[in-house]
């Protein structure tokens, strides 16, 4: 009887590319994947090395070390003389973060945001309408205009342009929109073997990179909660590490409301990033702690936060990575409260996610 036989798929290397090259893109998964510990980085590539043979007789890890400090990856000057990613790896790891999870997008126009509205807006568009009170100049549809001129009032030596025959070509509306990342990184996020805090910064360096390129004017802070929040830099995304901490949802949602309230566009959003309930509250300068199951009076203050987004018009986008029947109720809870948008996401499908989520958000007003 016949069969298959199935073995390990190793892909091959792609030949288009340097060693270098190939060896830069494992090395900056194996940084995002350390927290930016570069030491540790290169450590696993040497093992990777000696396991597939990843460079050449004529080119080694030694090599490859000493080319990234020469292109401006790596640098040693600092007090403590350690070996650091530059800015420019930073950049690089956000656009290979972006190619990963979108894709290669094409780079469009900055700061397209579509909307079905028309009206004073920085791009025109193709519909065209009668001239009202108050239209711009530049709007004038001149060649349509003067048609209609020759049109009403025959072409006569007078040259005879009305009101009534302009026409003007209406400008799109383009929203600006205004994103808070949370992102969890209480202790659960790296627990029963799973790594879930890489992708999530893997997704926050990728919508950071997308803004940026695609998307101008709008704008995104990143924050990050345990026990507490904080905001932090896109820059610093690659270090980023989880911590002995509990779930503080409400100190998460309170910072993202204050960061909003200090944005002018008129369009506002929270995506928070989590796999578990909220476990961490503080009362005063105490923190009221409960990982065991839904505590209400934690609950209670979280709930109070969604509703008060409803109330300011800032719907808050839930990826659950995670699929406990007891934390979908408490998602379903909070989402009702909010009415805002949830989903239960695969580590591998979250950034899809995110993508989709932020770009149908840009086209309506909420």
């Amino acid at each position: 009887m016949k069969g298959f036989r199935f073995t390990q798929y190793i892909p091959p290397k792609d030949q288009t590319k340097s060693t270098f090259d190939q060896l830069l893109q494992v090395f900056l998964q194996l940084v995002t994947m350390t927290g930016g510990d570069v030491s540790e980085a290169l450590s696993w590539l040497s093992n990777l090395d000696k396991r597939y043979n990843l460079t050449t007789p004529d080119y080694g890890i030694g090599d490859f070390i000493e080319e990234m400090k020469t292109k401006g990856y790596l640098t040693e000057e600092n007090q403590k003389g350690e070996i650091k990613i530059t800015g420019k790896a930073e950049q690089s790891i956000r656009k290979s973060a972006l190619e990963e999870i979108f894709g290669k997008l094409k780079k469009g126009k900055g700061g397209q945001h579509k909307t079905t509205f028309t009206g004073p807006g920085d791009e025109r568009g193709t519909d065209r309408r009668p001239y009202a009170f108050g239209d711009n100049l530049d709007q004038i549809a001149l060649t349509e205009s003067l048609r209609n001129a020759h049109i009403n009032h025959g072409f006569s030596g007078d040259h005879l342009l009305t009101e009534e025959d302009l026409e003007v070509v209406d400008q799109e509306v383009k929203t600006q929109t205004s994103t808070v990342l949370m992102i969890d990184i209480s202790h659960s996020m790296i627990l029963y073997g799973e790594d879930r805090i890489t992708p999530a910064k893997k997704v926050a360096m990728a919508l950071a990179e997308l803004i940026k390129t695609r998307y101008p004017k709008d704008t995104l802070d990143v924050i990050v909660f345990g026990n507490d929040a904080w905001q932090i830099e896109i820059k610093d995304l690659p270090y980023l590490q989880v911590g002995p901490y509990h779930t503080n949802t409400v100190a998460g949602l309170q910072l993202a409301m204050n960061l909003l309230r200090r944005r002018k566009n008129p369009n506002k959003q929270i995506f928070m990033i989590t796999d578990g309930k909220p476990t961490c509250l503080k009362v005063g300068i105490k923190y009221y702690k409960n990982s065991f199951g839904i505590d209400s009076k934690i609950l209670n203050e979280t709930l109070n936060l969604a509703a008060q987004c409803r109330r300011l018009s800032i719907p808050v986008t839930t990826f659950m990575i995670a699929s406990d029947p007891y934390l979908k109720e408490f998602v379903k809870e909070f989402t009702q409260v909010n009415n805002g948008n949830a989903y239960y996401s695969s580590l591998k499908g979250l950034g899809n996610l995110i993508f989709e989520d932020y770009r149908r958000n840009r086209t309506k007003r909420f």
